[in-house]
């Protein structure tokens, strides 16, 4: 059984978490942290989980806190604290302002629950788990983001709605940025085992006007109705089934690789990965030359902007 806190539990995406989260088998504590102030929105968070519990019989706990050290003994931690992005941002507008908020919280939580693993949901994200890892002081398999594990589901979506399949049909899976320049891997995607680029209808797909409804999935939603909930909410959950039932499923998320995608890496960004009780441990690869040159263009925007902020962070620039 696990302990898992949800740092940032006052927002949106923290509630519908910690919703999602209190209904694995193997956590029996979720744990909702906010800032100083956010006390009396916590106990009401946590007395609404409670009544939901009663009506599903789920059989978990919750507590909430505003004093970092209750984090102590959590196995993991979720982080999705931070300046909300606007309709009218990319993700990456954030990077500075969420990058100070990550730094802080990580050096704290690097002696307060040193064995914790770190889920990073703050965008932007593959910039944010960088922060992370670097300043917490972890080990790169310990620290991980949401990445293109949604954006990845988004497309799983798409493609079997096209081809008018059981979506459980469909493999796919988005690397690179989770952002403008993400990459699919349509010489990776199958529908019902079957290569994609083997149907013939596969000449029809529309594929940039797919990739467009992928990118701008999250900022429609924000501009429709204010932010991005239910989706990264269950795919928060399953991550973290996926952590603790110590499945070693193959998922996609931000995370700190180093030479698995042809040689490319020396950063955090979105790559096919091992998960299991332990961490997340990337998968080596190989894909098409046309997907080569574009990963590796996002890894390159990814890594320029991470340096970018590393040095502002150390020369303490507003």
């Amino acid at each position: 059984m696990a302990k898992v806190a949800i740092v940032g539990a006052t927002g949106k995406v923290g509630q519908y978490a910690a919703l999602s989260i209190s209904r694995i088998p193997y956590v029996n504590e979720v744990q909702l942290y906010g800032r100083p102030g956010s006390e009396g929105i916590l106990e009401g968070i946590a007395r609404d989980l409670i009544d939901s519990f009663a009506a599903t019989g789920t059989d978990s706990s919750v507590s909430w806190s505003c004093s970092i050290e209750d984090l102590k003994g959590s196995d993991v931690i979720i982080f999705t604290a931070g300046v909300p992005r606007k309709a009218h941002q990319t993700r990456n507008d954030l990077a500075l302002e969420n990058a100070r908020i990550v730094k802080d919280f990580a050096e704290k939580i690097a002696t307060i629950a040193p064995d914790s693993l770190l889920l990073m949901i703050t965008n932007p994200v593959d910039i944010m788990t960088h922060v992370a890892l670097k300043y917490s002081g972890k080990k790169s398999n310990e620290v991980f983001g949401i990445g293109t594990h949604l954006d990845s589901m988004r497309l799983k979506s798409a493609i079997a709605s096209f081809f008018k399949v059981h979506v459980s049909e469909v493999h796919t899976r988005i690397i690179g940025e989770h952002g403008e320049s993400m990459v699919p891997l349509w010489s990776a995607t199958t529908i019902g085992g079957i290569q994609i680029s083997n149907l013939p209808s596969f000449a029809r797909v529309p594929i940039d006007e797919i990739m467009t409804q992928v990118k701008c999935s999250g900022q429609r939603i924000i501009a429709s109705k204010g932010a991005t909930v239910w989706g990264p909410g269950e795919a928060i959950g399953t991550l973290i089934r996926t952590i603790l039932g110590n499945e070693d499923r193959i998922l996609t998320v931000s995370a700190y690789i180093k030479a698995e995608v042809h040689n490319i890496g020396d950063v955090c960004i979105g790559v096919p990965v091992r998960i299991n009780r332990s961490g997340v441990y990337p998968v080596p690869i190989r894909i098409e030359p046309l997907e080569v040159r574009n990963f590796q263009m996002s890894v390159e925007k990814i890594r320029r902007i991470t340096k970018e902020v590393f040095n502002a962070l150390e020369n303490g620039e507003e």
